[in-house]
This record gives C-alpha cells, sequence and structure tokens, in this order.
C-alpha cells in the first residue's frame, strides 16, 4: 500500500536515499539520521507517516547532539575502539530505522525486508572499519585513527548530503563503493 499522495517517482526517491542513508549509518549512526531528519524537515524527502517524528525540532536538536559526541568521541583513539564496540548494535540499527522509514511509502513488507538487509549492510560496513581501525592501532599506534575518522567523517557527509539532494547519484556512488571494495579484497587464488 503505497502512502496516499506521492508518487512513483517520490517513492523510488525516498528507497534510493534510504539505501544510501543506511551505508553511511555504517560508518556513523548520527550524522545520517541527521541528514535525513534535516531532508524530512526541508521536505526535501518523503518518510513513511509513522516516521515524520525525525524530522520535527526536538528529533533535530537530538540528532545534533548526538552527532558531535559521536564525532569528537571518535577522534580519541581509546574511546573510538570503545564507541566501536557500542556501535555494534547501534549503527545496524539506524540504519534500519533509515531504511524502514523511507521505503515505507512502497509497502510495508518491503519496508520490513530493507530495514533487515539494509540494517546487516551497515553491521558488514562497521565490522570492516573496526577491522581497519584496528589495524591502524597495531600499525601506528592509534596516532593514524584520527585521521581514519576525519577520511569517515568525509565519507559519510557526502554520501548523507547526496542522498537527500541527488539520491540516485547517492545510491550509484554506495553501488560502486561496493564494487570497488569487493574487487580490491576479492581473494586471488594462490600459484601452485
Amino acid at each position: 500500500m503505497p502512502v496516499a499522495g506521492l508518487s512513483p517517482l517520490d517513492v523510488s526517491l525516498a528507497a534510493a536515499a534510504g539505501v544510501a542513508i543506511a551505508a553511511a549509518c555504517g560508518l556513523r549512526a548520527f550524522l545520517p539520521l541527521l541528514a535525513l531528519a534535516l531532508g524530512v524537515h526541508f521536505e526535501l524527502i518523503h518518510v513513511h507517516p509513522g516516521a515524520a517524528w525525525i524530522g520535527t525540532l526536538p528529533a533535530i536538536l537530538t540528532l545534533v547532539w548526538a552527532t558531535v559526541l559521536e564525532l569528537a568521541a571518535d577522534k580519541v583513539p581509546a574511546l573510538d575502539h570503545a564507541l566501536d564496540v557500542v556501535a555494534l548494535g547501534l549503527r545496524p540499527a539506524a540504519a534500519a530505522l533509515a531504511a524502514w522509514a523511507t521505503f515505507a511509502g512502497a509497502h510495508p513488507a518491503l519496508a520490513v525486508a530493507a530495514a533487515v538487509v539494509l540494517g546487516a549492510g551497515a553491521m558488514g560496513v562497521q565490522v570492516a572499519k573496526a577491522k581497519v581501525r584496528l589495524g591502524s592501532s597495531m600499525l601506528t599506534l592509534g596516532t593514524a585513527n584520527p585521521l581514519l575518522s576525519f577520511a569517515e567523517d568525509g565519507i559519510t557527509i557526502v554520501i548523507s548530503t547526496l542522498a537527500i539532494l541527488a539520491p540516485i547519484a547517492a545510491l550509484a556512488t554506495v553501488v560502486f563503493a561496493v564494487w570497488l571494495v569487493r574487487r580490491t579484497f576479492r581473494r586471488r587464488p594462490v600459484a601452485p
């Protein structure tokens, strides 16, 4: 049951934005949700009526504070690992929320399926990020972690902004990034 008043294009754009926001949630939990909240508030993106609360001023202010705290804590080498442990549940939940809110315009069952799949995808991104951070900590004693954190912030900002302003471009960026990572880390056969 599509949400009344939304065209198939609106639903498709919201779903594309949802995929990109969910992917960005694998790196940061609150920054992509803040982008979604601002997009809803300024009517740049349509979400399920049950998720419209995310565009309210109290939700936006809460997400601003949560984003600032998350970004600051991630720059401190000892806190970044603790944040990764907490984020194992938080980031997939944020991705699932974003997916459900944006896909619910198409059909409730599709929204639930998208929430499960994209939440799991965000967990995969989170686990890969944590492994890179752990490797960085071992190789540089944590000194490179703040630089990695700033790079992750930049990637999250770009994907989240594109998700709201140019959802198809954001979706294409996410698909390209997945393809690039898979191609880069694909196991090569060992020569006999």
